[in-house]
């Protein structure tokens, strides 16, 4: 079996094909013009990940919501649960750019980090 990729490690979108056996074992990776292509393969064959942009409920801020992203990309296998748990969650405002909201998230080794800031209610 081929699989077809397009890299986006940068870009150049380098078109990648990864050759399969019967289980799933990588024989052969093609189409990469640098080593970043052949990591990307690899890594979007045995394990995607991806960075989980979301937002987060925000309790006495001037807005109901705070952007937030992961820090480091998450495997796409729990990004569901990720999902429901976050959905659960609610931070105190103020909430600042760049703040923790949650640290290795469900053993992720990726942290929750707010992207924009919302002030506290006047």
């Amino acid at each position: 079996m081929v699989k077809k990729l397009t890299c986006i490690s940068c870009p150049i979108g380098c078109e990648l094909s990864v050759s399969l056996d019967e289980s799933g074992k990588i024989l052969k990776i093609e189409g990469n013009r640098c080593p970043r292509g052949k990591e990307y393969a690899i890594t979007e064959i045995t394990n995607p990940q991806r960075i989980l942009p979301i937002s987060v409920k925000v309790e006495d801020g001037e807005m109901e919501l705070v952007s937030a992203k992961t820090d480091k990309p998450v495997p796409k296998k729990k990004m569901y649960e990720i999902i429901e748990y976050i959905k659960k969650l609610k931070v105190k405002a103020p909430v600042k750019r760049g703040d923790l909201i949650v640290e290795d998230i469900l053993g992720t080794g990726a942290n929750l980090v707010a992207t924009r800031t919302v002030n506290k209610k006047s």
